[in-house]
């Protein structure tokens, strides 16, 4: 229904998103940064903060638009609110998410309940939010727009698949806003991590920060507020080796998800473990594995617990079992091909700003919340 247009070749052709990029850098993220380092208290910003919201309008923009989807990055209040409603429920996630049948006999039979009420809440207002830009992207619709920034391309999708399955009305769109919630905490969460992991390398290796300079300046047009509009071609990005390998080497050392990536085993069961000593699993049996774990085998990873972008780089010299093991089998960083596709795209204004302060940004005052660091 939707793997065509999150594929890397749809994504990196789509002019709405790329006209939606256009106006976040150069309208609203370069502007954030001016007034940053025009403040009295100069440079210091929460870069979590900033590039979880710079996420969330690239990807609420992608889905619904950029007239009905967000705009955290200048809306101070309405991010501190997501946020704090957003992370407020991660330690809650635990028994809903393994035990739900418990927790609804618990509630039901003991009448206690093994979450908060007030999670529920929170769930519903970011529920609330969701449906809010599903209702204004449909107006969007309705009104015929003919801006191509303002194209809801995954509402599009949505809608026309599941009119074709009879979905209509009010159920319509309680489908799409059930569908489009997933894709919200997916596309933003785990990017915002990651990026912010990455401002954070990059302002302890001033030596791979000023080589990541480097290459990017060589983008054409330079990302500088006079290109705009002009974005670099999404394809030359993709091709810049060494943001490739910084953004590659910080999903394998902080996965945005380290923890268990549970699966069921396939009913005729299966046979799991290396070639060498191979175990038997039967069908229907939960198993799991922890990226967290996997990035920091030593025989795979050399000097694992290292943060090395280098690594990344001249791959095609190593042997196939080992470019094999360091891409794929021991590297399970979470939806490692659409979050490092999306990851690239939301790094733009990143690089935008690493221009444009001439690594003043880098150098400023990084406030973070202790959980990440």
């Amino acid at each position: 229904m939707l793997s065509n247009i999150y594929s890397k070749s749809h994504v990196t052709a789509s002019d709405a998103l790329l006209a939606q990029a256009s106006n976040i850098v150069y309208r609203r993220f370069l502007p954030f940064l001016d007034r940053t380092f025009s403040e009295p208290d100069k440079g210091v910003l929460n870069m979590y903060a900033l590039l979880s919201a710079t996420t969330m309008d690239i990807v609420t923009c992608y889905i619904f638009g950029l007239k009905a989807g967000s705009n955290l990055i200048d809306d101070s209040q309405q991010l501190a609110w997501f946020l704090d409603v957003y992370n407020s429920r991660r330690s809650f996630t635990f028994w809903p998410q393994e035990f739900p049948r418990l927790c609804a006999f618990v509630e039901k039979w003991l009448n206690y309940r093994l979450t908060p009420k007030w999670v529920d809440e929170a769930n519903g207002e970011i529920e609330e939010w969701t449906a809010k830009m599903c209702d204004a992207a449909g107006a969007v619709v309705i009104a015929g727009t003919t801006d191509v920034q303002d194209r809801p391309v995954v509402y599009l999708q949505l809608q026309q698949s599941m009119a074709k399955q009879l979905v209509k009305g009010d159920a319509l769109n309680k489908a799409i806003a059930s569908e489009v919630l997933d894709h919200l905490a997916a596309g933003f969460d785990t990017s915002g991590i990651t990026l912010t992991y990455v401002v954070h390398e990059l302002s302890q290796h001033p030596d791979v920060q000023a080589r990541l300079q480097r290459e990017i300046l060589g983008l054409s047009p330079r990302l500088v507020p006079s290109s705009a509009p002009q974005l670099p071609n999404p394809k030359a990005v993709d091709n810049l080796p060494f943001l490739h390998a910084v953004i590659w080497e910080t999903l394998r050392l902080h996965s945005a998800i380290p923890g268990p990536q549970p699966r069921f085993t396939p009913p005729q069961g299966c046979h799991l473990g290396p070639e060498q000593a191979l175990y038997y699993v039967p069908g229907g049996v939960r198993v799991s594995a922890s990226a967290g774990l996997l990035h920091l085998n030593e025989d795979v990873f050399e000097r694992a617990n290292e943060w090395r972008p280098e690594r990344w780089l001249d791959m095609d010299k190593l042997g196939d079992e080992k470019r094999k093991d360091m891409e794929s089998r021991w590297f399970w960083a979470f939806g490692r091909s659409v979050a490092f596709v999306e990851a690239k795209m939301s790094h733009l204004p990143c690089a935008a700003a690493a221009v444009c302060a001439s690594g003043a940004i880098w150098q400023c005052t990084v406030r973070s919340r202790s959980s990440f660091f």
